[in-house]
């Protein structure tokens, strides 16, 4: 169970910080909900208390984790496939995992692809999506704003 002012992650969506606790009546069904405000885009989403755990919430990561995601950029690149739907795949699933080193290694492989030979259309609209669920994680963690964190992202990547 979390409170109000817990800064947590929705994965797919990217992090935010509790502001409300609302009863609401969807569909005829009254439930909990728990209303997150994103840092980035100024966004609130609603959270089914009762779908919590299935759905993979959890707190965001602290400061250590946060730099060690940061140096994570640093490191040399495994080789994906050269098969675009299975890279697809297999990103999407490191997405939807939750897993904020998951998803910063996709956003890496994606801008190191996308400099080398170029990405197409869905997987520049997946990079975006990425990074954005990355960027709100490392802005709530470290405590910056949006733009230094992309900066520092972009700085850090090698190839």
């Amino acid at each position: 169970m979390f409170n109000i002012g817990d800064k947590i992650v929705y994965p797919m969506h990217g992090a935010g910080i509790i502001e409300s606790i609302e009863e609401r009546e969807i569909l005829g069904e009254r439930k909990s909900y728990y209303v997150m405000k994103m840092p980035i885009g100024d966004m609130k989403v609603m959270i089914p208390i009762n779908n919590v755990e299935g759905i993979g919430i959890r707190d965001v990561i602290g400061l250590q984790e946060a730099d060690k995601v940061f140096n994570s950029f640093s490191q040399k690149c495994t080789e994906q496939t050269t098969n675009w739907n299975k890279r697809y795949r297999e990103n999407m699933t490191k997405i939807k995992s939750g897993n904020v080193f998951e998803v910063a290694d996709v956003v890496k492989s994606l801008i190191l692809r996308e400099k080398s030979k170029g990405l197409s259309t869905g997987e520049r609209k997946m990079l975006n999506s990425a990074k954005q669920i990355l960027i709100s994680e490392l802005v709530l963690a470290k405590n910056m704003n949006p733009v230094d964190v992309e900066d520092l992202i972009n700085t850090r990547i090698t190839t």
